[in-house]
């Protein structure tokens, strides 16, 4: 990328895993219109999504919402409200069959295996479970022993997903995250040998104390591991939402410049290393479902990244989850000890989202399809939703720029992004974001 396409771009932009964007959501969605909505899901198929907001301890660089929490007794509480969430759900969706479930945070091996398998029964218990789904999980390498590998197995985990980040003394010691290649590969030597045999690794450019030589070395050690998937996320410092990145040395961190030659040295090391490229940040083997579905126009962007499913709906579960359903989106209450009072009083805990309106929908496939298959049928997309395709793109302010800067060209009603706008991708997809306020700072640097 050059110097001037690099100044150019080195603003703030979403990361597009919805549309509106959760920067939209606001407290005139609630409870009320949670259950309203979950029961259009009746007698179909959806993800859940189980949120564990506890972590050991917590690492610098994480804008989740997680806390430190090491106290048996509250981690048994919130797993009991997870339960109670559930029963809720089903009182809601008589009918509801579960597809893919997934399990994150913080890190779900915190909540314990006696509570773990305590909500995956009150699941199993109160939904149908459709054949063949995957049940994935995020897994914290440094606390992976064989009590844990064989509570994953017990209830249905068969996709890990291996939180790394980077391998450089230096950097984990500028992000208060110590983890050796040899601990990692330790955890997926358990994992495997228990059967579960699909392995995801995390890793994250734009660290403090991160270069490309020193991200080279982390690309290397993490091809040794043979994973199924990689997933590759720019970091995002935003100290101004999450005290605990005010740690971090914001003179540290590798410029735009840098940020752009490590975005190219991951594209170049995962596909030299045997892995087709997925969307704008992830990698799978050829092979792979997530592959498959890419290569088929199937692949779908949601809060978890890239997925693969057929069922657009997530049902989020846990203290700040999200939920996507056909009328809009709704997100729990972030404090746990909030969400577990919500539950005990027998109430759901939704308490902010957003109601689709307008061309919600026609601008949020747009956007998905760009950031999936990094190419859309605009014609299309405008004819299925009743709109105009000349009149609306009139309207998309910013594309004659993208056209001008070489990021994006038109073949007739159909728009593909270049392979020289490919690493901007976000903000091909800003420019069809109505909603999208241009007050630098509230998203991540998009290079």
């Amino acid at each position: 990328m050059d110097a001037q396409t690099i100044a150019s771009y080195d603003r703030s932009v979403p990361r597009y895993t919805s549309y509106p964007t959760a920067a939209q959501f606001h407290g005139a969605v609630g409870a009320v219109q949670h259950k309203a909505w979950l029961a259009d899901l009746e007698r179909s198929c959806s993800t859940v999504y189980l949120h564990v907001p506890f972590c050991a301890r917590l690492c610098w660089y994480c804008a989740c919402h997680t806390a430190a929490m090491n106290r048996v007794d509250s981690l048994g509480a919130y797993a009991h409200a997870l339960a109670k969430e559930i029963d809720l759900v089903a009182e809601a969706v008589p009918g509801l069959m579960v597809g893919q479930i997934q399990w994150g945070g913080g890190t779900p091996s915190q909540l314990g295996s006696a509570n773990l398998v305590e909500v995956a029964k009150r699941l199993a218990g109160r939904f149908d479970r459709r054949s063949g789904s995957e049940t994935s999980m995020e897994v914290d390498p440094r606390y992976c022993d064989d009590e844990f590998v064989s509570t994953m197995k017990a209830i249905g985990v068969d996709r890990v997903s291996l939180g790394v980040q980077d391998f450089d003394l230096d950097v984990q010691k500028a992000i208060n995250r110590l983890q050796s290649v040899e601990d990692t590969a330790s955890a997926i030597a358990r994992i495997r040998a228990a059967g579960i045999a699909r392995v995801n690794i995390d890793l994250v450019y734009g660290l403090p104390k991160q270069t490309p030589e020193t991200l080279a070395r982390t690309l290397d050690a993490a091809l040794e591991l043979a994973p199924d998937r990689f997933a590759v996320f720019a970091y995002a410092h935003v100290p101004w939402m999450k005290a605990r990145q005010r740690l971090i040395d914001a003179e540290s961190l590798p410029g735009a410049a840098d940020r752009a030659a490590m975005a190219e040295l991951v594209a170049q090391r995962l596909v030299e290393g045997g892995y087709t490229r997925i969307g704008l940040d992830h990698y799978a083997r050829p092979g792979d479902p997530l592959a498959t579905a890419a290569d088929r126009g199937r692949l779908r962007r949601s809060f978890q990244g890239y997925v693969v499913v057929d069922q657009p709906s997530v049902v989020g579960l846990g203290a700040s989850a999200i939920s996507s359903l056909p009328r809009g989106y709704t997100q729990n209450v972030a404090d746990p000890a909030r969400y577990r009072t919500y539950m005990e009083a027998g109430c759901f805990a939704s308490v902010r989202g957003l109601q689709f309106a307008g061309e919600d929908r026609l601008r949020g496939e747009i956007i998905e399809k760009l950031m999936c298959s990094f190419s859309v049928d605009l014609g299309d997309v405008c004819r299925r939703h009743g709109a105009s395709t000349e009149s609306f793109l009139s309207e998309v302010a910013g594309l004659p720029k993208l056209v001008s800067d070489g990021l994006v060209w038109r073949d007739g009603e159909t728009l593909h992004v270049t392979e020289h706008g490919r690493p901007l991708l976000r903000f091909v997809c800003a420019a069809f974001d109505a909603h999208l306020g241009h007050v630098d700072g509230r998203h991540s640097r998009g290079i």
